[in-house]
């Protein structure tokens, strides 16, 4: 997707936006027929949230780390990208934490309360630590 969005920006600049437009749309189309499969394959041994925080970050990576905006784009490095790749590895940390410890942590159960909080059936604070 990163070329679909972008690659227009070096490569058809001298072309309308409709046509640019339409060729994009082509590589995506191509793309999502690869995307597509590939969730539906994963959903069976990941959740939703996993999927989307993985293609995130193998988006992102692809546009900062393959120097696609540095040697394509043509855009200048700066230190924003190191922080929000740091910001990528927490998320990936933070959905697959269960995955890394084998088990499940952090476990919160009951239903928000926006007055009062997370609170169980009874009125408890529901924060576990297993």
């Amino acid at each position: 997707m990163t070329f679909a969005w972008y690659g227009h920006l070096t490569n058809m600049a001298h072309r309308t936006w409709i046509f640019a437009a339409l060729v994009s749309w082509g590589v995506a189309l191509f793309e999502y027929l690869l995307q597509v499969p590939a969730n539906r394959i994963g959903h069976q041994v990941m959740n939703a949230g996993q999927l989307k925080i993985m293609q995130e970050v193998v988006t992102l990576s692809v546009f900062i780390c393959v120097p696609f905006s540095l040697f394509y784009v043509k855009e200048k490095f700066s230190l924003d990208y190191l922080w929000a790749g740091t910001c990528l590895l927490g998320a990936v940390f933070f959905l697959f934490r269960s995955r890394i410890w084998g088990r499940e942590r952090f476990v919160v159960q009951g239903k928000l309360n926006v007055s009062r909080g997370l609170q169980d059936s009874k009125g408890g604070a529901v924060w576990h630590d297993f």
